[in-house]
């Protein structure tokens, strides 16, 4: 069933719509109003019929108010038996008050005024269907013999003006401009009406169009005219899969909602599997075929629990989450939906403390070199202690940055504390160079200024620094990729595939990276004494790396045999927990010295 403009505005309540004075307080001078063009009405009532003060008063209790007198603006509350006379629904002028034995005795302003009022006029205020929802007063200082035809046109012009301006607020307020489908008050209203009527559940469903990254990316590409264009014909497609008497609202950029119709019944599968299929078909927008990632979420809601609750939020849970299900669509989880908010207090959080706190420290993990057992250089490795939570995994916190946006930050962090910490060891004697992590977020054109200046500042050759990218993140990039790369290799610094083996790199690929390093995963390694296709894989990838003049550093070695088998194979270097855990920084200078003389240990020591 096709929503239109004027369901939207038919369905419009006022109650609570307008953010302007009520009875029991005033406009003040220069607020904003929120009934469009009332300033202007005001002013034309003033000016065409002479008088000192204009009120547009509403059935829901708000007033707008206008006054020619000069000075300060006093509080302006129109007395009760005034409001009774404008809420009537027919037109009224009293001459002058003072001759009226209804009103002699009762002046129209509750509140201080700056003189007595003698003349007061009003004419209702109705939307264009009709609905009765107000009415618009004019006062005088000076008593008047009533209103001559031009005068009662006047008002009656100027009350069909603030009537047109009461829509049209009301519209603005409920109507997205861009598909005109309301919006979340008419969605919380239609909420709120079922539950008013006696009904005790409801179905909820929203509708994700794509990831919110991805829709900026639309926008960045492409403009707002084909984001406003492709938002219109998704709607298109929605509204044409409605059930019927289901009404679609848009409840944000990149998202729909509705009330379904039965309550009590929750769609079939085949109905939801229908909805992604067609979301998922190209749409044509302005000649430019698109394929979204839709998600479709559905919330059992129990509408007696409405106040207070949270469901437009919930549903919208769902409908994220099942933008990475294969099947499109997911009903409400309260534990999915805790994690979220979890993640989401873990990235505001974690966004402080890069920017506020002292809760963020490094740890280093030593890279040790077979042939003669020298310590390479340290790995340096993000870590969270939080005020409340305690340690927060990396494994944790280091994904949500990625997608929070803040990895540049993060990178920035660990690139400025890691290289301060490797001069304070370089001057204490400790000859030992530093790797440090970074991710795809981190690769432009400005990643090697980052690294200079940061070199520069703490006066650390920029020699004795290794980037690590994952394979990934190499291989997902262009000829730009290398052009950032061979600048940091001009820069002196090194530069090392991480996680090799897991990602989708091809030989070409690899061969064209002006890489110096090649770790291979510990994936690979950590079974290597029970399985001989991992032995084979390390053995083999260890020989391609030094064919393609990359140095080989084995992840994972945990075990004695390990260390042994990588020690017998073509490799360089090993990291892992069999030569040391990661190490805060207080203790790499007296590891340093307990590993100085690794090479004189025979084969039963081990590190």
């Amino acid at each position: 069933m096709h929503t239109t403009v004027e369901h939207a505005l038919e369905a419009t309540a006022l109650d609570g719509a307008f953010a302007a004075s009520d009875d029991t307080g005033p406009l003040a001078a220069g607020d904003h109003y929120t009934v469009p063009g009332f300033d202007s009405v005001a002013h034309l009532a003033a000016a065409s019929l002479g008088v000192a003060m204009v009120a547009l008063v509403l059935d829901s209790g708000s007033a707008y108010w206008y006054s020619r007198d000069a000075g300060p603006r006093a509080p302006h509350v129109l007395h009760p038996l005034y409001l009774e006379a404008a809420r009537r629904g027919a037109g009224q002028v009293l001459p002058d008050i003072a001759a009226d034995a209804r009103y002699r005795d009762t002046p129209p302003l509750t509140g201080p005024s700056p003189t007595t009022l003698r003349f007061f006029a009003c004419e209702p205020v109705f939307t264009l269907s009709g609905r009765h929802v107000g009415a618009l007063c004019v006062m005088d200082h000076a008593p008047r013999s009533g209103l001559d035809e031009a005068g009662l046109a006047a008002l009656r012009n100027a009350a069909r003006l603030a009537g047109a301006g009461v829509v049209l607020g009301s519209y603005l307020g409920r109507t997205d401009p861009v598909t005109q489908l309301p919006h979340r008050s008419a969605f919380f209203e239609d909420l709120r009406s079922r539950h008013k009527n006696g009904a005790q559940r409801a179905w909820l469903i929203a509708i994700e169009v794509a990831p919110v990254e991805r829709f900026n990316a639309f926008v960045r590409a492409m403009g707002f005219p084909y984001a406003d264009e492709l938002m219109r014909a998704v709607a298109a497609r929605v509204l044409d899969w409605m059930p019927p008497r289901t009404n679609l609202y848009q409840v944000g950029v990149t998202r729909f909602a509705a009330v379904l119709p039965d309550g009590d019944k929750p769609l079939e599968t085949t109905q939801l599997d229908a909805l992604v299929a067609r979301l998922r078909t190209p749409f044509d927008c302005l000649d430019i075929p698109l394929t979204l990632q839709p998600g479709i979420g559905l919330l059992d809601l129990d509408v007696r629990q409405l106040d207070g609750a949270d469901p437009l939020r919930q549903v919208m849970s769902a409908s994220y989450a099942a933008q990475r299900n294969p099947r499109g669509w997911a009903l409400y989880e309260r534990s999915q939906d805790e994690r979220h908010q979890q993640e989401f207090f873990l990235v505001t959080e974690l966004a402080a403390a890069l920017t506020e706190r002292t809760e963020l420290y490094l740890h280093y993990q030593p890279r040790v070199r077979l042939s003669d057992g020298r310590c390479i250089a340290m790995e340096a490795l993000a870590r969270w202690r939080h005020p409340t939570l305690g340690e927060v995994p990396p494994g944790q916190f280091v994904p949500l940055a990625e997608r929070a946006g803040l990895m540049r930050s993060l990178t920035g962090w660990v690139l400025d504390h890691g290289v301060a910490q490797l001069a304070a060891w370089r001057r204490a004697g400790c000859d030992v160079g530093l790797s440090l992590n970074i991710s795809n977020a981190d690769f432009d054109a400005d990643l090697v200024t980052r690294l200079q200046d940061v070199a520069t500042r703490y006066g650390v050759d920029p020699g004795t620094l290794e980037l690590e990218f994952t394979e990934t993140t190499l291989m997902a990039h262009n000829d730009a990729t290398r052009r950032h790369l061979a600048a940091v290799r001009e820069l002196g610094a090194g530069i090392a595939i991480d996680d090799f083996g897991t990602g989708y790199s091809n030989l070409a690929s690899l061969r064209q990276m002006p890489a110096t390093c090649l770790k291979i995963d510990q994936s690979f390694v950590r079974a290597m004494d029970a399985s001989r296709h991992d032995a084979a894989i390390v053995r083999s990838t260890a020989a391609l790396a030094h064919d393609l003049g990359f140095r080989v550093v084995v992840e994972g070695v945990e075990t004695r045999r390990i260390y042994d088998a990588v020690r017998r194979m073509d490799c360089d270097e090993v990291q892992g927990y069999f030569v040391s855990r990661p190490l805060p920084a207080a203790a790499v200078p007296p590891w340093l010295e307990r590993t100085a003389e690794w090479h004189q240990r025979d084969d039963e020591g081990g590190p």
